[in-house]
């Protein structure tokens, strides 16, 4: 189907494949390698050149939609984040929190630990879920009275495995006990994690300038002052560090885009079996069998030229979520149809739409920096 269009988009630099050997699912496993341990695939050859020295402290600090595009447009080229990126290399697909996250903390590609995106289909409810929330798309109602993406897609962090094969692991997040909820904070517990005497791996993790990105776009004033400040307050922990390599990343990056809703569409509605999943760049379609014809013919007419369909097996062919070992829940979460924004429209199931967003193969979302500092 659209597989023609995807591979000249490819070609002219608009759009960027996954590459699961130079991927964010790399870094953790770069740390496995450093601390001795087994690997769960391929390490990151950018970060592993860095590991060779011996630390005490090796510390990553992921800073939610942070994509190399959002750094080079609000923070100078002498400043100090810029002037220690080493590389740029790329997100997975879906570039977005849910999908590429797990990766940094598991080692595991999307295919392998199938947290896909926002919203994820799991047949043994037959519900779209949100996946942090475990809700019903859409909805505030709890999905079932267990924790279903846990219970059906489980998987064990990076530092949980070190911890249980006798290295040490710690996590920091707002979702973390003692829940900081604060850059100054977050980094406050690394300077403490960081002066404890044992060899230790750290991954810390902030969720800006994503949330801010989403609510007032890439060129916003706001989004300028927050990475301003935030580039302020690594830069101070950095310098209370002794011993310590302080790996900075991104997830994804951020794209301005336009919206609609696909409700909007009676006519492409009417084939599908339930409203679509995964994230508003990126599409996963349940359609009728008996309506696969007329549902081509409409999306290509309404979306054609911002979005890219493609069948969920011509997908599948093209590795889009990694050459692992697919889980064995990952394909029956996926419908038949797959489609890919290449242009700057989102497409939102309902009326609640941000002003940039994530999930799909261009450059600004795919492309992600490595900073690094040595201390």
């Amino acid at each position: 189907m659209g597989l023609k269009q995807l591979n000249e988009l490819v070609q002219q630099g608009k759009l960027v494949l996954p590459d699961y050997k130079n991927c964010i699912a790399n870094l953790p496993n770069s740390v496995l390698k450093k601390f001795g341990l087994e690997t769960l695939g391929s390490s990151l050859p950018l970060a592993d050149q860095y590991m060779v020295k011996k630390y005490k402290n090796i510390v990553v600090l992921l800073l939610d939609g942070m994509g190399t595009h959002i750094l080079e447009k609000h923070l100078e080229k002498d400043g100090f984040f810029r002037s220690h990126l080493k590389g740029t290399y790329k997100s997975t697909f879906l570039s977005t929190t849910v999908s590429a996250t797990t990766s940094a903390l598991s080692g595991l590609q999307p295919c392998e630990h199938s947290w896909l995106g926002w919203d994820c289909y799991y047949p043994q409810v037959d519900q779209n879920v949100t996946v942090f929330f475990n809700t019903i798309q859409g909805t505030e109602t709890q999905v079932a009275d267990y924790n279903v993406p846990w219970a059906v897609t489980p998987y064990e962090d990076v530092a949980t495995r070190m911890n249980r094969l006798g290295k040490t692991g710690y996590m920091v997040a707002p979702f973390i006990e003692p829940y900081p909820q604060s850059l100054e904070e977050i980094c406050s517990k690394v300077k403490t994690l960081c002066d404890q005497p044992e060899e230790k791996y750290i991954y810390a993790y902030w969720n800006n300038p994503d949330g801010l990105l989403h609510r007032h776009g890439c060129d916003s004033d706001i989004v300028h002052n927050a990475m301003i400040e935030m580039e302020t307050t690594v830069k101070k922990l950095f310098e209370s560090l002794d011993d310590t390599l302080l790996l900075i990343t991104a997830d994804h990056g951020h794209l301005d885009t336009e919206a609609t809703i696909i409700t909007d569409y009676p006519k492409i509605m009417d084939c599908l079996e339930r409203m679509p999943s995964l994230e508003p760049r990126v599409l996963n379609l349940f359609v009728k069998e008996e309506r696969k014809e007329c549902f081509e013919t409409e999306f290509q007419k309404e979306f054609g030229e911002k979005f890219v369909l493609l069948t969920t097996e011509e997908a599948l062919e093209l590795n889009l979520w990694g050459t692992g070992i697919p889980h064995k829940e990952f394909r029956s979460m996926l419908g038949n149809y797959i489609a890919i924004a290449t242009g700057n429209l989102s497409i939102f199931n309902d009326e609640e739409v941000w002003l940039s967003m994530h999930g799909s193969l261009t450059p600004e979302e795919m492309l992600i920096p490595l900073i690094v500092l040595e201390g």
